[in-house]
């Protein structure tokens, strides 16, 4: 064979190979997926809503929340970065807001009815649909599940979260302009021990996630990292979960 024709086959290779790989990362709408690279620190992280740490500062933003069943009102932004360690997924949100609003104090209450953001895990990319969410109010309060034959099933989870917010502004008082609020949490890695192939994950390991906001009762919106199907609202969606990979 000779060498010019090597050539040709080895970037018809080439070039199936990239196909395939930009196919694999595609949404059912077409649409490339979000990605992030999850640094790992070995500084350490207080769960108390102020990302004062040196983790959080050298941490990388996601890129912008998208807004894809957006009707009216202000478009208001979630700056989110992530981080792990041996034992933990952290996750910090920093939402503007408003109006800040928040009821519900207890775990697996309705927080979705507050200004909440929800962190949503399929830890195993080959089981997509076996996926885990936290939701989480601007009060710190919790409501968890595990999914374990995708969207309409699902079972009580109950993880030894860290959790902790601050505001920056007046709960429960639309009388003023509030700014933003904080919420940081930890969440144990061994909680995802029955899906994920490895836990802690190995450095290179790919888990599929969505970062989600809901908004209160002034302005409700709904954003997310990953957007699902602007024709069917539903964070419940793994298919439209993005790909994070875990680094060292």
């Amino acid at each position: 064979m000779s060498v010019k024709i090597r050539l040709v086959l080895l970037l018809l290779v080439a070039v199936t190979y990239v196909w395939i790989f930009v196919t694999d990362e595609m949404d059912p709408l077409g649409r490339e997926l979000k990605e992030y690279r999850i640094q790992y620190t070995e500084l350490p992280i207080t769960i108390d809503g102020r990302l004062d740490e040196l983790a959080w500062e050298s941490a990388v933003d996601v890129d912008a929340f998208e807004f894809p069943w957006w009707e009216a009102g202000r478009k208001e932004q979630t700056r989110t970065r992530l981080l792990w360690d041996d034992e933990y997924l952290y996750v910090s949100f920093v939402c503007e807001d408003a109006y800040i609003s928040g009821e519900h104090t207890e775990r697996d209450s309705p927080v979705y009815e507050d200004d909440c953001v929800e962190v949503f895990t399929s830890p195993n990319p080959a089981e997509l649909n076996k996926y885990f969410n936290v939701e989480m109010n601007v009060l710190g309060a919790s409501l968890e599940h595990i999914h374990p034959e995708g969207p309409g099933t699902k079972a009580t989870w109950d993880p030894l979260v860290k959790i902790a917010t601050t505001i920056d502004g007046t709960l429960n008082d639309d009388t003023d302009i509030d700014r933003s609020w904080t919420l940081e949490i930890a969440i144990p890695f061994s909680s995802f021990a029955e899906v994920a192939v490895h836990t802690p994950p190995l450095s290179g390991d790919e888990w599929r996630m969505n970062l989600n906001r809901l908004g209160g009762k002034v302005n409700r919106q709904a954003s997310q990292w990953s957007p699902g199907d602007p024709d069917d609202f539903s964070f419940h969606a793994p298919q439209y979960f993005g790909v994070v990979r875990f680094a060292k």
